[in-house]
């Protein structure tokens, strides 16, 4: 029996979010529809890890909104969201706080008294503020103890450095030091108009947008200069030892671009190749073939200022050298061989695939254009990446290869029993 052909689609119609700019400049983007009983505001400030000035201080405003604010305790925060089935989700990256409500439609206004709450009154009792470091310092110290945390760390210091915000990581003590008021400070420059703005997604009428505005536009002044990061100094090799440990962790990969670079979607296709499915080269290799592994994966990462090709495994302690001679081969083979169309075919098939996925509803549309609006584009980039996808042929690959991924560019960070 022969399979049928199985057609890419050429383009994905994906909705255009209504823009409203608000009295204090607050952009409030809308994606209605009538298909589903739901609503979700997701209310994205330029309060990340890199905005700090503080050890942990980002995670920490971000995470204690809602223990308390001047009119309920943190239980009734809690009770209420509960009592009408809403929940509330907190989001951190190193350049954003993505803070987002979702609600039965006919539940909304309670739903946004609440909000209101977490957004615009916030106090940070000292007592849930304690609470949380003894929690959080516990949990990374424990963290800390396994090879492929102690990996992702020293991957990222070696792409940009200890001292850049995208490379740093701080020690967990740092959460005793950490105090009420630089949580309050960070709240007011960070949790202001000029760092936010709001995706609305789900069934939305007039009144929802106007209640919904009026929370954004209680949002105060404050100023939104973005940070000023130094140059990365980048460490090509590093080697950690973790002695007892019965698995390495292995990082391979590069500092690129960031997501609006021209050849940041080719590269997305690279890593597929790579290691970005199950049947991927690299998971035949070390999982089918050698036995290295239970899984591989190999991606772009992107940040607002900043993009990186990253190649992630945990193997047998004894397989190291191995593991990494066959990443290095994989890397190498696509550099100096055309793939097979076929290979190309299924990698585009799989990619297509996941956007549709991604796509399926008003909340993963509503994900999909705050990535859109992080990197300046509107939802009609997604037709124009499936088409520049679709486009590529083995040349290109390998031509991005050979651009991109030369050996000497590339860092490997082991962490293990050396």
């Amino acid at each position: 029996m022969i399979q049928p052909a199985l057609p890419l689609p050429s383009e994905l119609e994906v909705q255009t979010a209504h823009l409203q700019t608000l009295a204090n400049g607050v952009r409030l983007y809308t994606l209605p529809t009538d298909d589903f009983e739901v609503l979700r505001i997701t209310f994205v400030f330029r309060a990340g890890s890199t905005a700090q000035q503080v050890p942990f201080s980002a995670s920490a405003t971000a995470n204690l909104l809602a223990e308390g604010s001047q009119r309920l305790t943190a239980h009734e925060i809690a009770e209420r969201l509960d009592y009408y089935g809403s929940w509330f989700d907190v989001n951190l990256d190193r350049d954003h706080a993505y803070i987002s409500f979702a609600t039965l439609s006919k539940f909304y206004r309670q739903t946004l008294e609440v909000a209101e709450e977490i957004l615009l009154r916030p106090i940070f009792p000292e007592e849930e503020l304690l609470t949380y470091c003894t929690k959080r310092q516990q949990r990374l110290k424990i963290e800390r103890q396994r090879v492929e945390v102690k990996a992702r760390e020293a991957f990222a210091r070696a792409l940009f450095g200890p001292s850049h915000p995208y490379g740093t990581s701080f020690d967990e003590k740092l959460y005793d030091t950490l105090t009420r008021e630089q949580i309050e400070a960070f709240y007011r420059t960070r949790y202001t108009a000029e760092n936010c703005f709001v995706v609305c997604s789900g069934r939305i009428g007039d009144d929802e947008r106007r209640a919904i505005a009026a929370i954004a536009e209680a949002l105060p002044h404050g100023t939104a200069a973005a940070p000023q990061f130094p140059t990365p100094t980048i460490r090509h090799e590093e080697r950690i030892a973790h002695p007892g440990a019965v698995q390495s962790a292995l990082r391979v990969g590069r500092l690129l671009f960031d997501r609006r670079h021209p050849d940041f979607v080719g590269m997305q296709v690279v890593a597929a190749v790579l290691g970005g499915y199950f049947g991927s080269r690299l998971m035949r290799n070390l999982r089918e073939i050698h036995g290295y592994t239970y899984g591989v994966v190999a991606a772009m990462v992107n940040f607002e200022q900043a993009g990186y090709l990253a190649i992630a495994t945990q193997v047998g302690a004894e397989a190291t050298n191995q593991a990494l001679a066959e990443i290095y081969a994989e890397i190498e083979r696509l550099r100096t061989e055309l793939m097979p169309d076929e290979e190309l075919a299924l990698v585009k098939r799989i990619m297509a695939g996941e956007m549709l996925r991604i796509l399926d509803g008003p909340f993963g549309i509503a994900d999909v254009t705050i990535e859109n609006i992080l990197c300046n584009e509107d939802n009609t980039v997604v037709s124009k990446n499936l088409r520049h996808i679709e486009a590529l042929t083995p040349s290109d690959i390998q031509q991005l290869a050979q651009r991109y991924l030369a050996h000497e560019d590339l860092v490997t960070v082991v962490v293990g029993a050396l």
